[in-house]
């Protein structure tokens, strides 16, 4: 059996209906699991579920639709995966958000509150739904996508940066308290991805330019080089991992 074999686990991702989700999902579904494909629009879920049920000939992916920042969309994505894959192996909460670009002191009180909210917030209750059955198991594999924003200062996505440096510390404590239970909590964090997520930052020839000149790889990654890492964290690879974080940025916060 391969160390990164995931037949017959069941994996919750959300924002998996494009991006780093994305291909996290499709990774997990070639590598044997279960996937739930979670957004906030069931359209969207449902075309790429449909393309990975295509891919691997069966019904390895379902849509569940849900807006992280209700914690009724999130009990629902937890019960709808259970009722039809049974108990959940592995969870990436991948979806955040970031409504703002721009210096600190100008930033709205409602816009620091959603990225706080949908970035750690959401984060704690989904966790702590999905946490209890994996505890019960004694076996459970939890991963949050942050990002280096959480290791960096940064001039004009301040408030987004707060929230990933709380999704590690987060996830510190939460090693501290599964562990003993054998469930494993750890965070990725990507450097500059290509994604829509991110547009802002990489579609703009300047801040692209500055980004690639940091890295020694000379270049921004692409979301299916962040998903093998998820893989390896939800695989009998990764069971001597907890509490860690594993950054994925191209060698630029090499120090």
């Amino acid at each position: 059996m391969s160390l990164f074999d995931l037949s017959g686990k069941v994996a919750v991702i959300t924002g998996s209906s494009r991006g780093i989700g994305r291909a996290i999902a499709e990774r997990m579904a070639e590598h044997g699991a279960n996937v739930v494909i979670s957004s906030r629009k069931q359209q969207a879920c449902e075309e790429v579920a449909h393309a990975i049920n295509d891919k691997i000939g069966s019904r390895v992916a379902l849509p569940v639709a849900a807006n992280i920042s209700t914690k009724d969309d999130l009990k629902h994505l937890v019960e709808e995966t259970n009722r039809v894959f049974g108990p959940i192996d592995t969870l990436v909460c991948n979806a955040a958000s970031n409504p703002y670009y721009g210096p600190q002191a100008d930033i709205s009180d409602d816009q620091f509150r959603k990225i706080l909210d949908n970035n750690i917030v959401a984060n704690h209750w989904l966790i702590a739904l999905v946490a209890p059955q994996m505890i019960e198991r004694r076996d459970g594999s939890i991963t949050i996508v942050s990002s280096i924003g959480g290791l960096k200062g940064s001039t004009v996505i301040g408030a987004y940066c707060i929230s990933k440096a709380a999704d590690m510390q987060l996830a510190r404590n939460l090693a501290c308290e599964y562990g003993p239970h054998n469930v494993r909590v750890n965070c990725i964090a990507p450097g500059l991805i290509k994604t829509d997520f991110a547009k802002a930052l990489w579609d703009n020839p300047e801040t692209l330019k500055a980004s690639t000149a940091r890295s020694p790889l000379l270049r921004i990654g692409e979301p299916d080089e962040i998903a093998g890492a998820a893989v390896f964290l939800a695989s009998a690879a990764g069971t001597f991992m907890t509490g860690q974080t594993l950054v994925i940025d191209g060698g630029a916060t090499i120090s």
